[in-house]
C-alpha cells in the first residue's frame, strides 16, 4: 500500500474499533487473581497507518484501540479484577507518548478524532475507578514521556522506579510547539494539585523531573528502587484492592464480536441502524427496542450475557458513533431516530434500576454511561426525530436530551410520545457530571421537578413542549417540510462554526475535569495544530527527527 499524501480516512482504509486479545498487537493482558495487569509492548510496525515507525513504546489510534478493548474485557469479563497494572514490556522506557511522526503525517481531522478518543479512554479509565470499584496503578518502569504521562495521570495512583534515569515529562511545548493533548494540563493541575509554578517549570522542560523531585512536586505518589519495585508494586495493589467494590468471586460475561453488514451507505446491526444520504450530507442513526421478552431477574440477565438488550444496544450504538466519526467525516448532520415499545425499554431500565448493585449492570450501566457521553462531544449536529413508531423512552430519551433540537411529529390521534423514567435523572451524567435534563433545564428546580412528576406518563406533543422536553412539534401535514428546512438549512452553514456552536452549547456553566480537557485543552490542541509553528515546513512537528531546528513565527496572537 502506498503512502497517502495525508492520513486521512478513505473509503478502502477505514478504522474498524473492533478488536479482541488475539489479535493484539501490543499490549499483554495478565491475571492473577484480583490483579491484572496490561503490560504495554508496541509493535513497531503495527501502525494502524503505513509511514511510520512506532518506536519507543509510542503508540497511535491502534494502540488505543486495542486498550479500550482490554478494559472492557476486564470489566465484563474478569469481574473479580480489583485492581489493574498499566506498565511496559520494554527496557528502561515506559511509553514516549503519541507516535510523533505520525502527528506529522496526519490531516488535521484525523489528529482531532484520535486525540478525541485517547482521551476518552483515559477518561473511561476513571470513570470506572469512581463509579464500579476499578482501580488503576500506573507502575512506570522507565521514560515516561507525553501521552505516556497522561496515561500515567488516568490512574488512581503512579509508582515510579527511582534509577536515577527514569523520568515523567510533558515535552510537548519545548519539543514539538504543541500542547499535551489528552488532558496532560488539566490533570496535574485539578487532579494531582501540583503547583502552578512548578508545572510550569515541568511542561517547559525537555529532561522531566525524576525520583524524590517527582514526588515532592505531587507528579508521581511513590518511588521505589529498582530491587523493590516489584515489592511496591504489590504494596500499592493491595492498598488499591482494599478500596474496590467489585466481586471476590464471580464468573464473568463473554464480549462475544459485534455482528455488523456494510455496504454502500449503510451498517446494519441487531440493534442499530445507519443509513447515509451523501447527497445531503446526514446521516440517520436509528436504535430499536428490544423486541420479545427481556429477563427481569438477575439471573436471567446474566444468562443472556452480551446479549441482553441495554449491553448489545449499548456496544452497537458506540461502535456506530466511533465509525461515523472516523469513517465519515463529510457527514455533518446525525438524525436520531428510534423503533419500537416504549414498555420494552422502559423493562429494561426498571431491571437496570433494581438490579443496579450487581457487578454486571453496574458494568452494563457504565458502558451505557460512557457512550452517551461520547455522542455529548461528538463533533456533529445531532436532531432527534420523535415520529411514529418511536420509542424515545427512559434511557432512550437520552437521545433526545443529547440532541442540538428534538421535533416530535403532532398526529390528530395516537401520535408519538415522549417517556421519562428515574434513570433519566442521575444515571447518564455527560462529561460535566450534569444530567442532560439538568444541562436542559439549567439547574432549576421548578422545571425539574416537573419533569420528574411526569415519570412513566405517556407525553405526547402539548405535554412534552409544556415541560419544555422538546425543540418543536410540527403537525404531520408540515412534518417533512420543516424537517427537510431544518436540515438544509443546518447543511448549508460552515462545519467550523458548528462545531464551535454545538460545544459551547451542550455543555454549560457546570464544569469537570472532563469537561475541561475536552472544552479547553482539546479546543487550544486543535487550534496549535494548524498554525505553521507546529505543522508548517519548518514547524516542530514537520522537522521532528531530521536534526534540523524549528522555525517560529514570533507574532503572539
Amino acid at each position: 500500500m502506498s503512502l497517502p499524501a495525508s492520513l486521512t480516512p478513505s473509503p478502502d482504509l477505514q478504522v474498524d474499533y473492533q478488536t479482541e486479545p488475539a489479535r493484539y498487537r501490543h499490549w499483554q493482558l495478565q491475571f492473577d487473581g484480583s490483579t491484572a495487569r496490561l503490560v504495554m509492548t508496541v509493535a513497531e510496525d503495527g501502525g494502524i497507518r503505513p509511514g511510520y515507525k512506532l518506536k519507543l513504546n509510542s503508540y497511535d489510534l491502534g494502540v488505543d484501540i486495542e486498550l479500550h478493548d482490554a478494559l472492557n474485557r476486564i470489566r465484563f469479563e474478569h469481574p473479580a479484577v480489583r485492581t489493574v497494572v498499566i506498565t511496559s514490556g520494554r527496557d528502561r522506557i515506559f511509553c514516549s507518548g503519541a507516535n510523533i511522526f505520525m502527528l506529522g503525517l496526519s490531516s488535521h481531522a484525523w489528529k482531532v478524532n484520535f486525540c478525541k478518543f485517547t482521551n476518552e479512554t483515559r477518561n473511561g479509565i476513571e470513570d470506572s475507578s469512581r463509579h464500579d470499584g476499578l482501580k488503576f496503578l500506573a507502575a512506570v518502569n522507565g521514560a515516561c514521556a507525553g501521552g505516556g504521562y497522561e496515561m500515567a495521570l488516568a490512574c488512581d495512583r503512579i509508582l515510579l522506579v527511582d534509577d536515577r534515569s527514569s523520568s515523567v515529562s510533558l515535552p510537548e511545548v519545548p519539543l514539538l510547539g504543541v500542547l499535551p493533548g489528552t488532558g496532560g494540563l488539566t490533570r496535574i493541575t485539578d487532579k494531582r494539585r501540583v503547583r502552578h509554578d512548578r508545572a510550569d517549570l515541568f511542561c517547559t522542560s525537555v529532561e522531566g523531573v525524576r525520583g524524590q523531585r517527582a514526588k515532592d512536586w505531587r507528579l508521581v505518589d511513590e518511588i521505589a528502587r529498582p530491587a523493590g519495585f516489584e515489592a511496591a508494586i504489590a504494596a500499592e495493589v493491595a492498598a488499591l484492592s482494599a478500596s474496590s467494590t467489585r466481586p471476590a468471586e464471580a464468573a464473568g460475561v463473554a464480549l462475544t464480536p459485534i455482528e455488523r453488514r456494510f455496504s454502500a451507505d449503510a451498517v446494519d446491526y441487531a440493534n442499530v441502524s445507519i443509513r447515509i444520504d451523501r447527497s445531503k450530507r446526514l446521516a440517520h442513526l436509528t436504535v430499536r427496542a428490544p423486541t420479545g421478552p427481556q429477563p427481569a431477574d438477575i439471573d436471567g440477565i446474566v444468562a443472556a450475557g452480551a446479549q441482553w438488550w441495554p449491553l448489545q444496544m449499548g456496544r452497537e450504538l458506540d461502535d456506530a458513533i466511533l465509525h461515523l466519526r472516523s469513517n465519515e467525516p463529510d457527514i455533518g448532520l446525525w438524525l436520531l431516530r428510534t423503533e419500537g415499545e416504549a414498555a420494552a425499554v422502559l423493562a429494561c431500565d426498571v431491571a437496570l434500576i433494581a438490579h443496579a448493585d450487581h457487578w454486571f449492570v453496574q458494568a452494563t450501566r457504565g458502558l451505557l454511561r460512557r457512550c452517551l457521553a461520547r455522542l455529548d462531544v461528538s463533533s456533529r449536529s445531532l436532531f432527534a426525530l420523535i415520529e411514529a413508531g418511536s420509542c424515545f423512552a427512559g434511557t432512550l430519551a437520552e437521545l433526545a436530551f443529547a440532541a442540538d433540537r428534538s421535533y416530535l411529529q403532532q398526529l390528530p390521534e395516537h401520535g408519538p410520545t415522549v417517556q421519562l423514567s428515574p434513570l433519566n435523572f442521575g444515571a447518564w451524567p455527560m462529561a460535566s457530571r450534569q444530567t442532560r435534563l439538568a444541562r436542559r433545564f439549567h439547574d432549576e428546580a421548578e422545571a425539574l421537578s416537573a419533569a420528574q412528576a411526569a415519570i412513566g406518563q405517556p407525553l405526547d406533543a402539548d405535554a412534552a413542549l409544556a415541560l419544555g422536553l422538546i425543540t418543536a412539534a410540527p403537525d404531520d401535514l408540515d412534518w417533512a417540510d420543516e424537517i427537510r428546512t431544518a436540515c438544509e438549512e443546518r447543511a448549508a452553514l460552515s462545519p467550523d462554526a458548528l462545531t464551535g456552536l454545538e460545544a459551547n452549547l451542550r455543555f454549560g456553566p457546570v464544569e469537570s475535569m472532563e469537561t475541561r480537557v475536552f472544552g479547553r485543552l482539546s479546543a487550544w490542541q486543535n487550534w496549535i495544530f494548524i498554525r505553521p509553528n507546529a505543522i508548517g515546513e519548518r514547524g516542530a512537528l514537520k522537522v521532528y527527527g531530521r536534526g534540523e531546528k524549528a522555525a517560529f513565527d514570533r507574532n503572539r496572537v
